[in-house]
């Protein structure tokens, strides 16, 4: 384990997570990986309920260049980033392989239609148990629960918003049944073709974040800057005091 901002995080790359997420689907119970980035680190720090709801995960991994960097500068490197996307089309095609059966609950209606359309044209043989956009009010939540529980799906991906689709997850996760779900923010955009992600060239360098910041500056600048600027602060905090601990047990 790593910990970055008192987060304890899973010390895997790519490869042992997939492993661990069919390990997890598979043990009879419900299970959850979250996915951290820097926002979320931050958000944490003054959300009790998003730190109780992390700890609580079978598999916590770093879904952010800036997270990777900051275990380094603190000396408990992670061996690289798990991007949320990434993993969730390994488990597509592992589920697909093995005739697991996935559920996909978020994004805009129109837009899960043609993200669903395009998982089948990739994942032809994959079992596809049920998906429904993620707009709905909270006196339609218990309903949602109970669709997905009698779809009995082995994988569930949560394609809302942060902290949406972690309190849905905290709120329900253990009345859902025996399966793995995990957040993907995102990426079913990025599958329906709605917004587009960073070159490769971007997203091995660490400048996923730049590209989408470019994509929709009027909506993510201030964000960035106040949230990547609190993350810089506080990373720089844990490490003088790490450092003045060590100074002090010598």
């Amino acid at each position: 384990m790593t910990t970055v901002l008192g987060c304890a995080i899973d010390r895997v790359d790519m490869e042992a997570a997939v492993r661990r997420c069919v390990e997890l689907a598979g043990d009879g119970r419900f299970a959850q990986h979250m996915a951290v980035n820097a926002a979320k680190l931050v958000t944490m720090q003054g959300d009790a309920v998003m730190r109780d709801i992390t700890a609580r995960c079978d598999l916590v991994t770093a879904d952010g260049q800036g997270v990777v960097w900051a275990s380094r500068v603190l000396g408990e490197p992670l061996p690289e980033r798990v991007a949320g996307i990434d993993l969730m089309e390994a488990l597509f095609a592992r589920a697909e392989e093995t005739g697991r059966s996935v559920y996909i609950l978020g994004a805009r209606a129109e837009v899960l239609e043609r993200a669903v359309q395009e998982i089948r044209g990739r994942h032809p043989r994959l079992r596809i148990a049920g998906y429904r956009d993620g707009y709905f009010a909270a006196e339609e939540e218990a309903g949602v629960v109970t669709a997905i529980r009698d779809a009995k799906p082995d994988f569930l991906f949560v394609a809302m918003s942060s902290p949406r689709k972690e309190y849905f997850l905290g709120d329900n996760g253990p009345t859902l049944g025996a399966m793995f779900a995990m957040g993907v923010g995102g990426a079913i955009d990025v599958m329906a073709g709605e917004t587009n992600r960073a070159p490769m060239w971007m997203q091995r360098t660490g400048l996923e974040w730049l590209y989408r910041l470019l994509q929709e500056p009027g909506r993510l600048f201030r964000r960035y800057a106040s949230t990547n600027a609190r993350f810089l602060l506080l990373v720089a905090r844990e490490w003088l005091g790490r450092r003045r601990g060590r100074v002090g047990a010598g």
